[in-house]
């Protein structure tokens, strides 16, 4: 089951956080369909968020099409994400990078302002990953 981080400082709705959170768990195959996601309760005692803010981003990812509600029974994946699996040989390589950026000083925010700016040279806003 997945676990939000919330991080007050960030800047971005607490809500977009936790549906960013779910989908980053569906593209990497850590939520898979007929997953149920934590109810709102559970999240709200890990996070200390507002309830509504959890039913918030749940009401958007069912939105997306990704969950769905099952009354008396909680929230389950829909749809997977998954193209980038997290056992995959790229998460070894980038999370050798990522140690190298860390020793080299880089701190979380450069690393992911860097890494940002390497996808946008090779993705733009629509690529959906197949090289156009």
């Amino acid at each position: 089951m997945i676990e939000y981080r919330i991080d007050r400082r960030s800047g971005i709705a607490t809500y977009v956080q936790i549906v960013q959170q779910t989908k980053q768990a569906l593209r990497l195959g850590l939520l898979e369909p007929g997953d149920r996601l934590p109810t709102a309760r559970e999240v709200v005692e890990a996070t200390a968020i507002n309830p509504n803010t959890v039913l918030k981003a749940y009401r958007e990812l069912e939105r997306e099409g990704l969950v769905e509600a099952r009354r008396g029974l909680g929230t389950f994946v829909r749809k997977s994400l998954g193209a980038a699996p997290a056992e995959s040989p790229l998460r070894g390589e980038l999370a050798a990078w990522a140690a190298r950026a860390r020793a080299a000083g880089l701190e979380r925010d450069d690393v992911a302002a860097l890494f940002g700016a390497v996808l946008d040279e090779h993705f733009t806003p629509h690529d959906q990953g197949d090289g156009t």
